[in-house]
This record gives structure tokens, sequence and C-alpha cells, in this order.
């Protein structure tokens, strides 16, 4: 039987909580309604005495995981480099908050956090006592246009395995193993007026693997429409997809991974993702024996649906993995 646990980041229920409509307790009390039994937290968004836990909002944290079931079992970092207006923060500098935000981690009780990759490798290493000492296993996220076996993410894995730290490794997005173009971007693009021939060829050379300055060359000399190219760049960025998507490399790192972000755009009404493909990415994840959380982290903001999409996400998972 599957060891994998599901959960949601709150993450997820962004236009929400910023609009007002749903209340920090709201976000949890929706956790509870689709029957997860952990969540994620963005740190920055939510906790209004970052990088710091006050007494307040710890209590607040307990009351709720004891009336709704739900507790926070990931804490998500912000490594910031820019909070200085006349220069980038150094790596010591970014060394003391990480050992902060490993702190509070603790404090909330999460047994993970989610790094970001300004955080270098050396870093990372240095960091791995604190993280051994707070009990709390720190992992860089690995988020599009990155894959596991990308040149940067390759660095942080010889960091990793030459550290022998048990409390360092990754967080991979499922974004970065998506196989298809991103079907709100493309349908968003045809509505904005990009010309659909035009696209469909700028989808074709992405799925060619044409190099992204090649790609721009070829669409400029084609005279694209400016929709096209700013699809382009989501092509090769954020929203990267591939025909052949980084499974080995994803098997590679997993004695590596404490925890995943189950991103998702928007579902389909057979009630799979639209362009990762879950059906492969599950299997490989649970066959290594991961015992810990996928969280569902849901990207189509502008929808307005992030519960009932979420809730579906995890039906869909549950599926996948015979939860029933």
């Amino acid at each position: 039987m599957t060891k994998i646990k599901l959960g949601i980041t709150l993450y997820s229920f962004t236009k929400e909580y910023v609009s007002g409509e749903y209340s920090f307790e709201d976000c949890i009390k929706r956790c509870s309604e689709i029957g997860v039994d952990g969540y994620e937290i963005v740190a920055t968004q939510m906790i209004p005495s970052y990088p710091y836990i006050s007494e307040e909002f710890l209590g607040m944290i307990n009351k709720y995981a004891g009336e709704y079931g739900v507790r926070p079992i990931s804490y998500g970092a912000n490594t910031d480099r820019g909070m200085r207006f006349d220069r980038d923060l150094n790596d010591d500098e970014l060394f003391v908050r990480t050992v902060q935000d490993i702190k509070s981690a603790h404090k909330l009780g999460c047994r993970v956090m989610r790094a970001q990759y300004l955080l270098s490798p050396e870093n990372l290493v240095r960091i791995a006592p604190y993280a051994r000492e707070y009990n709390v296993k720190v992992g860089i996220e690995i988020h599009n246009p990155e894959t596991p076996s990308s040149p940067m993410m390759l660095k942080y894995l010889e960091a990793i395995e030459k550290s022998g730290s048990h409390y360092i490794g990754f967080v991979p997005d499922f974004g970065c193993f998506a196989d298809k173009p991103n079907i709100e971007s493309y349908y968003g693009a045809l509505q904005r007026g990009a010309d659909e021939k035009m696209l469909d060829f700028a989808v074709g050379l992405k799925y060619d693997g044409i190099p992204m300055q090649d790609a721009v060359k070829i669409l400029t000399d084609k005279n694209a429409d400016a929709e096209v190219m700013a699809s382009l760049y989501n092509m090769y960025g954020f929203l990267s997809f591939s025909k052949n998507p980084d499974f080995e490399g994803l098997k590679r790192i997993l004695p590596y991974c404490f925890h995943f972000h189950g991103k998702f755009h928007a579902m389909e009404d057979d009630g799979n993702e639209m362009s990762i493909p879950y059906d492969k990415i599950l299997p490989i994840i649970d066959d290594s024996g991961f015992d810990g959380y996928i969280v569902s982290e849901f990207e189509g903001h502008m929808s307005g649906k992030a519960y009932d999409m979420t809730k579906k996400h995890i039906e869909m998972e549950r599926r996948i993995l015979g939860l029933g």
C-alpha cells in the first residue's frame, strides 16, 4: 500500500485569500472539507510576523488544528535577496535568514521546509546542521524551467551527495514534468488575438527542442504577433513542457526528495490534469517507497474555482494511487 500522503498548499487559495473571500481559517477549513490532514503555508503570504512566529499566530494554528484536524506539514520559505534597495543580500545574510526560517518551521511543527534556488548549494550544505538540530528537512524547489537534470540542479545534487546529510534535498514541482502546453495560457493567447497557426508553430518549436534564442529569431522573421511572442517566452519559462519529461532525473533524485508540489493548472472533464502526466509521475514516486506528502498546488487563480479544482485534483491523485 502506498505511503504517499496528500495535502494542499494554502497558496492554492491565493485569489480567495487576498480578495478577502476566504480568511486564513477558511483556507484551513476548505482543506478539511476536501479531506486532507496536512497543509503547506507560504510564510510570506500568510504569516503576519514573518519571518518570526508570534505566540498569537501559533495559538491560532493549534486551535484550527484541533477544530479541523488539519495541521501545517510544510513551511514555504522565501529566499529574498532583494530586500535592500541598494544591493542584493549576500550569502552570509541569506544564510542567517534561512536559519531563522528553519526555526520558524520548527515552531509551527513543520518537518519540511521548501527553500528556493537563490539559496546557493554551498549555503544549503551550510544550513544542514541547523536543519538537523531543529529536525526540519530543507529541500530546494525544482521549478520550471529547471528539471532534475538541469545544470543548476545537478550542482545541488552534487553538494547534497557530498554532504552526507539526510536533512537537505529537493522539493520537486510537478510543473517541470509537463508534456503539453499550458491549456489556459494557450487559449488565453488566442482570446487576446494570437494567430492560431503561428501559435501552433511556436508550440512545435518548443516540442522540437529548438533553443529559445533560435525560436525567437525564427518567429521574429515570420512576423509573429506580440501574443505569440509572449506565449513563446512562457513556453520556455515557468510554463515549459517537453515531449520527454525528465523522469530518469526524477528517479535519480528520489532518495533526496522530502516533499512534492502537485502543481496543476486545469482539470479535464474526465478528471485528469490537462498538461501534466500524473498517471506517469505518481507511479514513479510510489514505486520508490516515498513516505511523505504531495501537496496540491493550484495555479489557475483567476478562474475563481480553487476549491472545486483542488478537490478534483485530490480525487485524481487518490484514483491513480488506489486510495479509493
